[in-house]
């Protein structure tokens, strides 16, 4: 794995548990991005992951222990960083997002000059296959994120982002551990880095089940909350000029 050309991007798909999904999201990326690496960072799967991974085509870290999804995500913009990638885009293990999205996001990266793209479910669209308690939670992250953000931000829940070099390297060093996305756009915004969204459809997942349950949800919203606000307090808004 190594990059080619000024726009060198690399695909990267934290995984635990999808050996039922991840051939197939592996060879969509494939069949999309001829050519492109695509890095699984899998999370000490106990199934077949990483071997369905591999035989795909896809390069794979096998990290020694358990480090649930923001350790996996940092672990990949880690390798990114020192192989010298200028962009990632990270999507989700389980089949949810659609890799024909994958070039409406690095084409907004590449023209915009934003560190930050996300592949937004509600921009002309409803949410297919979000849960009620998750378009709830999401309604409720938007309020929470517009005045620390100083814009809206439609999906801050998404998996589907896509980075440029100036935040990976920001995301090498430091990443949110736990359920990221939301943090993760705090710590941009504290860089004074802009981030955009752009229209695309999820799917249901291919295989498995998610690992998210009810006590889990709740645990999500109190988590993001004390990160996000522990952010401000420690580093203050810093609004974009």
């Amino acid at each position: 794995m190594k990059p080619i050309g000024p726009d060198s991007l690399m695909i990267l798909i934290p995984a635990f548990n999808e050996e039922g999904a991840i051939a197939n999201v592996v060879k969509e990326v494939h069949s999309v991005l001829p050519g492109v690496p695509v890095l699984v960072v899998d999370d000490c799967s106990p199934d077949g992951t990483r071997i369905e991974a591999i035989n795909a085509g896809a390069d794979v870290i096998s990290v020694p222990y358990h480090l649930g999804l923001g350790g996996c995500v940092q672990a990949g913009y880690r390798l990114a960083f020192e192989l010298g990638f200028s962009y990632v885009i990270r999507i989700d293990g389980d089949g949810q997002h659609d890799p024909r999205f994958i070039p409406a996001i690095f084409d907004k990266l590449k023209t915009s000059g934003c560190q930050m793209v996300i592949g937004s479910r509600f921009i002309n669209g409803g949410g297919e296959h979000t849960s009620i308690w998750r378009k709830l939670g999401i309604l409720f992250f938007r309020g929470v994120l517009r005045p620390i953000l100083d814009k809206p931000v439609h999906d801050p829940t998404s998996g589907f982002v896509g980075v440029n070099k100036d935040a990976i390297a920001v995301f090498a060093r430091s990443f949110p551990l736990e359920y990221p996305e939301i943090e993760a756009l705090v710590v941009l915004q504290r860089r004074r880095f802009r981030f955009e969204e752009v229209p695309c459809k999820m799917r249901e997942r291919q295989a498995g089940k998610s690992s998210i349950t009810t006590l889990k949800s709740v645990y999500y919203v109190i988590h993001v909350l004390l990160g996000v606000f522990i952010n401000i307090l420690k580093y203050g808004e810093r609004r974009p000029k």
